[in-house]
């Protein structure tokens, strides 16, 4: 092997933080809390329901 020192480049995938005040669903299960909070792009041009029906378009595609 060479001896130059091995580095590996990473990005940051870490998504921006929803501020506090975000709607948030809370669901318990078991002793597990889960918080979600949801986050709208102000700059996008698709429709939450045009989103479901393209995931689920994809979801049916992949089966």
């Amino acid at each position: 092997m060479s001896g130059e020192p091995r580095t590996m480049q990473t990005t940051d995938t870490t998504p921006a933080r929803a501020p506090e005040d975000a709607p948030a669903l809370v669901k318990k299960i078991g002793r597990t809390t889960y918080k979600v909070r949801v986050h709208f792009s102000h700059t996008s041009t698709e429709t939450m329901s045009d989103k479901i029906k393209r995931m689920l378009k994809n979801e049916i595609q992949q089966m």
